[in-house]
């Protein structure tokens, strides 16, 4: 039997770093909004004559020897693959994932892979878990592997695909998909890779322990992160795409406050380039400090702020919006 599973990475549009438990729960209203990337993460899981347990990398270029079950728990080469196969008391197989997004890219490529491998592996065992139960061992098993506690928007995307807000609050967090145009949206971003990885685990953590213990600048941040969030979310549902770039700009001008290690020389330099060559706005993916940056601009200025990143010694990445979530096959 082979089983294979692909799911899209995100741009986390608003919001992010509030979705941590127990952030949200300090600032009602809270809400991230993000939109799956055609940029995917696959699995494939082909079975072995013997009950090892190979896990390869393509992407990273990494094969491990074949596994014992009870040596997975500790395997730091790919911890997370091994936590999974273990989790889900798999034996006998190799375990092969590739990712089209570049490492530490901060568009949730590790979710994205999570969520594949999960399903893959409910249904390699015969668990077949729904959507909302292959979440909640993603979300486990990746706490056991970084040790600090996950957010709960960058799973969704990877499941649902589209544009959507997860709205956060005492019940949990529910995604609500929004009737946006995805192929404009996708039509007026650009994408690009610094060329520096992001350490989400470190600085999320340390922002959420400076809310938790009542740091004012940090509570006054998310507050109006919250407050941006919510009118780019009525802009986007809108169709009003220079109030959504100027939403964007006002989120991360905000964001910046909260860690001095959010922004970098090289993320300001790109952001200045895309905002002179007419972007509305833009802002880093993920927690920051390096990964990805995005920008929204009207169509006729995303070719040219491209040629300026592209210019600068950034990737560019080309994507469009992704309607679909994750896709699973057997056979």
């Amino acid at each position: 039997m082979t089983v294979t599973a692909s799911a899209p990475t995100r741009v986390d549009l608003a919001g992010g770093t509030i979705d941590i438990w127990p952030l949200y729960l300090l600032h009602p209203g809270a809400q991230t909004l993000n939109a799956a990337l055609t940029i995917r993460t696959t699995v494939r899981l082909e079975a072995r004559a013997d009950e090892g347990i190979v896990l390869v990398s393509e992407d990273l270029g990494i094969t491990t020897p074949p596994l014992p079950f009870d040596a997975l728990p500790h395997e730091t080469t790919l911890p997370l693959l091994a936590r999974l196969a273990h989790a889900f008391g798999a034996r006998g197989l190799t375990v092969t994932t590739r990712s089209d997004a570049p490492a530490g890219a901060g568009i949730a490529g590790s979710s994205a892979l999570n969520i594949a491998v999960t399903a893959a592996l409910s249904a390699w065992t015969g668990r077949h878990l729904d959507h909302e139960g292959i979440l909640e061992v993603a979300k486990n098993v990746e706490a056991q592997v970084i040790r600090v506690p996950t957010g709960l928007q960058d799973y969704r995307p990877a499941l649902y695909g589209g544009v959507a807000a997860v709205e956060l609050g005492p019940f949990g967090a529910a995604r609500v998909a929004l009737p946006v145009d995805a192929a404009a949206l996708g039509a007026r971003l650009a994408l690009c890779y610094t060329g520096a990885p992001r350490q989400s685990g470190i600085n999320n953590w340390e922002i959420t322990k400076r809310r938790i213990d009542g740091d004012a600048a940090v509570t006054a941040a998310f507050d109006a992160i919250v407050d941006a969030t919510t009118r780019m979310r009525a802009a986007l549902v809108a169709g009003d795409w220079p109030g959504a770039g100027a939403c964007l700009a006002e989120e991360w001008s905000t964001r910046k406050q909260l860690a001095p290690g959010v922004t970098t020389p090289t993320i300001d330099a790109l952001l200045d380039a895309a905002r002179a060559a007419g972007a509305w706005g833009g802002k880093v993916c993920g927690a920051g400090g390096g990964g990805c940056l995005f920008a929204l601009a009207p169509p006729d200025r995303v070719d040219a702020i491209r040629d300026l990143w592209r210019a600068a010694g950034a990737r560019v990445l080309d994507t469009g919006i992704d309607p679909e979530g994750l896709q699973v096959t057997t056979s």
